[in-house]
């Protein structure tokens, strides 16, 4: 058998594109996860579930208390074995408008089929199984087949074991060219070159498809095919979604998802990896790039929102990705309410999101390779040009000189009183208005005045130092407006 990577194959499993044929079950004994589950959920689950909120009758037909534990008319629903001693089950069979489950109000009625499994079931012992995403995986014996000589590794035995239960042969096996391109398109998601087709068919050795797949598993392109499924997970976008959908650096993130891929890494790191890569001990700077895995959610910076509230959005969308990526559940549903489908509690739900709803969201920057070569290049350019500021400031014409004029009035439209020091400049002292209007009347006697500088001023008196009165010190200048006449 050729070399394969353990990841993709636990990965492909995480993401469902990997399913095994396996021989049909005997039809009297109806599987509960495939079969049975789903019509409870459909049909039964709004009244008889997870919720008990909305529970009737104290019959709960989710797990396995419906086998042992009367409802409140006393009778056991389900009696394994014996359906004909089942209450549910002579109420679902029922003809009487008054006694039949589902009621007639709910217009959702069984089919004879659906009605068949679930008497087969309890007459097959009303066997409860654990939703599939809480039972570890367990190894499947490979079944036995009639064409003993056709499979050439295990997983052919159970595609084999299909086809026959079905009546079918397996298809003729695919010519060398045609064998390359699947291979080749399946695993690195492009063709062959042409050099690539003509080595392939001329190496006549029994190794040659062998080696051909070492070399695709081996290619980083394989990485860069298989992280497309995962990106799609984790909804990976290198804009922010809402209103200006800005652009984001997400790819650093991305790049770490393919070359995990590439290392083949064992999927359980790739989770701690990305779901608390930062809080690993000494945390390295590719397992806390890793955590971008949750920073992939949407972003809005419209005007007027309530950062509290789009933060909220985040951690739900956060939780709900969870659930749905490394469980295959619909957690999201379970936020306003007990699931009525999927075995999660409306508590347990905000349980999970406790777990999610610390993260601080810091910026990071990731130096490499390249890119920090050019960043001590334009820094050092930045240092030189601030530098030789002085040397080419003033601009020509304004070298001076210049004149402090203490304003003969000033006046402000919210009413604000600005104290005026010695040295003319006018203090605005916190806090004050968001925004403000200020008229300043200055009068000179002197030269002709062409050119007029504002300075804003730090001060050592005030708790953020200035100039602005914000808690960082910045102001905004929206429009400055001037207007002459004699004395």
């Amino acid at each position: 058998m050729p070399k394969t990577k353990s990841f993709f194959l636990l990965l492909s499993h995480a993401l469902g594109s990997m399913a095994l044929a396996l021989p049909v079950r005997a039809l009297e004994a109806p599987d509960f996860a495939r079969d049975v589950r789903p019509i409870l959920a459909s049909h039964c689950f709004k009244c008889h579930g997870q919720d008990a909120g909305s529970r009737k009758s104290g019959l709960r037909l989710d797990g396995p208390d419906a086998t042992s534990k009367p409802a409140k008319s006393g009778v056991v629903a389900l009696v394994p074995g014996h359906p004909g001693e089942s209450e549910a089950i002579r109420r679902i069979l029922s003809t009487d408008p008054d006694e039949v489950m589902p009621p007639p109000s709910a217009k959702h009625p069984l089919t004879a089929d659906q009605q068949d499994i679930l008497r087969r079931w309890v007459a097959a012992g009303a066997a409860y199984q654990d939703h599939w995403a809480f039972v570890a995986p367990r190894a499947a014996a490979p079944p036995a087949v009639r064409q003993s000589t056709w499979p050439r590794g295990e997983l052919d035995r159970f595609i084999l074991a299909r086809l026959e239960a079905e009546g079918l042969q397996p298809s003729p096996e695919a010519d060398r060219a045609t064998l390359l391109r699947r291979v080749s398109l399946d695993l690195i998601g492009l063709p062959p070159s042409v050099e690539e087709a003509d080595a392939f068919l001329a190496d006549p050795s029994p190794q040659a498809y062998e080696a051909l797949v070492d070399r695709l598993l081996a290619s980083p392109h394989y990485g860069e095919r298989w992280a497309r499924r995962w990106l799609d997970l984790a909804r990976y976008a290198d804009t922010n979604g809402y209103e200006k959908d800005r652009p984001r650096s997400m790819w650093p993130w991305r790049d770490w998802v393919v070359r995990a891929l590439n290392a083949d890494m064992p999927f359980d790191e790739f989770t701690v990896a990305q779901l608390a890569g930062d809080l690993l001990p000494d945390a390295t700077e590719d397992q806390v790039t890793a955590t971008g895995f949750h920073r992939n959610t949407m972003l809005n910076e419209e005007g007027g929102i309530d950062p509290l509230e789009f933060r909220f959005h985040a951690m739900t969308d956060r939780v709900a990705t969870t659930g749905t990526t490394w469980m295959g559940l619909t957690i999201g549903c379970a936020q306003c309410h007990t699931h009525k489908y999927d075995p999660i509690q409306h508590t347990e739900y905000y349980q999970l999101m406790a777990f999610l709803n610390n993260a601080e969201e810091p910026f990071r920057y990731l130096p490499s390779g390249e890119t920090e070569g050019q960043r001590r290049e334009r820094e050092e350019e930045a240092n030189r040009l601030q530098a030789s500021l002085e040397e080419r400031w003033p601009l020509p014409g304004l070298e001076g000189p210049w004149q402090a004029v203490a304003p003969a009035s000033l006046t402000t439209a919210s009413g604000e009183k600005p104290r005026l020091l010695d040295d003319g400049s006018a203090l605005f002292a916190a806090p004050g208005p968001e925004k403000e209007t200020i008229t300043l009347v200055l009068e000179s006697t002197g030269p002709p005045v062409d050119a007029l500088k504002l300075e804003a001023l730090t001060d050592a008196s005030l708790e953020n130092q200035g100039p602005g009165r914000t808690p960082h010190g910045n102001f905004v200048l929206s429009e400055i407006r001037i207007t002459a006449q004699p004395i």
